[in-house]
């Protein structure tokens, strides 16, 4: 972001001082807001044509200053304003306002005269209209995927809550929705139509011009909090007046019916019932986008306080936006471990707290509820709970030691290391075909900061550097925990470190192999030691970084360990005994059994889409939102995560010998 000089924005409504989020992305925009009367090179600051803004006009008026119109973005939060949920950008106006057509606004003026040919600003456009339809995300995001549209082939009939600025400005009235509604019905006879209710309507907040009076026959309400997308999607038409809709209509092929006047109409790009003779214009969508959604708002990064690029604020709200849809239900958690708890209430508990329970009572609470149910995957004993596993780029130490993650996966098909069934990710491998040219970019820019950054899994800092490794053919062998549910549900006939060690060899007669033994088994919290490795290694690679070690070696042979994923980053020949989520999609020297149901042939940027971006769920620990990988990946980068109490690594190695008493316990009490 360019520097500009700071401005004195002289306010008279209360939401400029109170509203953090609104006074910040205007601090970061150059202004600075005052109370009192403006001077020569000040500026009036007013909420669009909101109630309050008369106060500002009357003053600007009186001292001749310039007004500043403020609006929420197009894309503006999960939830509603009116429930307290914070903008994501704000459009700030020096001419008008983007939905007054009586005065040109700032948005208008880039669509009329804006070259708006500049390739690199298209092929960003074009990405953004991909991904908003790719993560559905509109203004306001607190809808469920999961509900179900409408059977395709109906008219959409859009309403609107009564007496918005947008409807008043476009000289439009309630005789404007009947006879949006007549034409809809005229001009289409005999379909189906549906009246998709305001979201604040829908939650009882401000009225709207359609109520159940207007339902029956062949017209129906669709009042259910469902994306707009997939309504779109089964329109065979598009009635609006003036709302956001409309546009987001056009991103989705369609030309509305306008009966207003909004920024979208006079393009070309909608049948327009009340012209307006000066947007003469004709624009393609991706010019319509570039200059509403690219280069006219301000788009705020909550996790780096500072304005950013349009994709970052789709990134953050997608982040979001998925966690509400996943969370909004509740959760009641299964058989969780304590020191398991704070982790997930931190990450799934923002919307609804958690409800912990045992096994054989949370089911039936979670129905009672109307809850979900989850269970940590390698506890789970079958049934319906989606499963939760820690995810690829999890922390900056062990959770052995009781680490809390930076990054979980929910799976509701089955999990990620789970050879014997699918999973979410398997999914969304399969379906990489579909990745857009801007997903497949962000993988390969995701996969040059983790190398850049030299991040792994878990990032521990009491490891040492690796100075080189004797001449020739170097392999590394990493080690695993044997009791790792990757290792019991996708290997066969070598299941442990010391049958890996003798199978490699055995492989590779003449090579320098270097065993890593796992972190956790190094410290002594869990199963995998081999007594003898330094007979059936080289070199044995003890307390090593792991990327120290893959920078030294040529390939990696392994069961199912995520060093195997790691080494794929770094352009590493990787071989697979065992059946982990990244083989068997023509990456790998496969030598376990085929798995007909990985079909894909994928590359690089597939994978790391698919497991890195949009399997995993990140927490931000400074923030405490939901957030993009990016944030993650900078949080490790820069050491910017909290430490964890002393008492953790204590407490850890007394789970572990607690866990070890734990079958003589049930054998006395049996």
């Amino acid at each position: 972001m360019t520097d500009t000089p700071r401005q004195n924005l002289y306010v008279y409504n209360g939401g400029f001082l109170t509203e953090t989020r609104v006074r910040r992305i205007l601090d970061l925009a150059g202004f600075d807001i005052r109370l009192g009367a403006p001077g020569p090179g000040d500026k009036v600051g007013v909420w669009g044509h909101s109630p309050t803004s008369p106060r500002g006009e009357a003053v600007a008026a009186r001292t001749d200053t310039p007004v500043i119109r403020v609006e929420d973005s197009f894309l503006r939060s999960v939830g509603l304003g009116r429930d307290g949920d914070v903008p994501l950008g704000l459009n700030i106006d020096h001419s008008g306002v983007h939905f007054d057509p009586s005065t040109p606004s700032d948005l208008e003026r880039i669509l009329r005269e804006d070259p708006l040919d500049d390739t690199a600003l298209l092929d960003r456009a074009k990405a953004g209209i991909a991904a908003l339809r790719s993560a559905h995300l509109s203004k306001y995001n607190a809808f469920d995927l999961r509900l179900p549209v409408p059977e395709p082939g109906y008219v959409l009939v859009i309403d609107q809550t009564r007496k918005d600025a947008s409807i008043k400005a476009s000289g439009a009235d309630s005789n404007s929705f009947r006879e949006m509604l007549f034409f809809a019905q005229t001009e289409h006879p005999g379909a189906r139509i549906v009246i998709k209710t305001h979201p604040e309507t829908a939650a009882g907040h401000r009225d709207g011009y359609f109520g159940p009076k207007n339902a029956g026959g062949k017209i129906s309400l669709c009042t259910d909090p469902v994306s707009p997308w997939a309504l779109l999607e089964g329109a065979i038409a598009v009635y609006t007046v003036s709302s956001q809709l409309g546009f987001e209509a056009i991103l989705a092929g369609h030309k509305p019916v306008v009966f207003g006047q909004p920024f979208y109409m006079g393009w070309g790009l909608t049948d327009d019932r009340t012209p307006l003779q000066r947007r003469q214009r004709n624009l393609t969508r991706a010019q319509l986008f570039a200059g509403a959604m690219i280069l006219y708002p301000k788009w705020y990064d909550p996790f780096h306080d500072r304005l950013c690029s349009f994709e970052e604020a789709v990134a953050t709200l997608t982040a979001l936006a998925r966690a509400w849809r996943d969370d909004y239900r509740g959760w009641v958690a299964a058989d969780m471990r304590l020191w398991k708890r704070k982790p997930l209430q931190q990450v799934f508990g923002g919307i609804k707290p958690v409800r912990f329970a045992k096994a054989g009572r949370a089911a039936a609470k979670a129905e009672k509820r109307n809850a979900r149910l989850m269970q940590w995957a390698s506890h789970a004993a079958g049934g319906d709970a989606v499963l939760v596993e820690d995810g690829f780029l999890r922390s900056r130490g062990l959770g052995a030691d009781l680490i809390a993650p930076l990054s979980l996966v929910l799976d509701d098909v089955g999990i990620y290391y789970d050879a014997t069934r699918p999973s979410r990710l398997e999914a969304l491998i399969n379906s990489s075909g579909t990745l857009s040219d801007s997903a497949r970019a962000r993988a390969n820019a995701l996969t040059q900061r983790i190398i850049d950054a030299r991040l792994t899994k878990y990032n521990l800092r009491n490891v040492e550097g690796l100075a080189a490794l004797p001449a020739g053919r170097r392999i590394l062998v990493p080690g695993q925990v044997e009791d790792d549910a990757s290792i019991r549900l996708g290997t066969t006939d070598i299941s442990n470190n010391a049958a890996l060690l003798r199978a490699v060899r055995d492989a590779n007669p003449a090579a320098i192999i270097a065993y890593k033994p796992h972190p956790d088994v190094e410290a002594g919290l869990r199963p995998g030691a081999v007594p003898d490795a330094d007979k059936l290694a080289d070199i044995v690679l003890a307390r090593t970084d792991p990327i120290a070690a893959l920078d030294h070696v040529d390939e990696v042979w392994t069961m199912t360990s995520l060093i195997g994923f790691e080494a794929l980053l770094r352009g590493k020949r990787v071989t697979c005994f065992g059946a982990p989520f990244y083989a068997h999609w023509g990456l790998t020297d496969d030598r376990s059994i085929p798995i007909p149901r990985r079909e894909a042939r994928v590359d690089l940027a597939a994978l790391v889409h698919a497991t890195l971006i949009a399997y995993p769920r990140y927490y931000d620990p400074l923030t405490g939102l939901a957030c993009p990988v990016e944030v993650i990946v900078d949080r490790l980068e820069n050491d910017d995560i909290p430490a964890p109490g002393r008492m953790n690594r204590s407490i850890a190695k007394l789970q572990g010998a607690l866990a070890g008493f734990a079958p003589l316990w049930r054998k006395t009490r049996g």
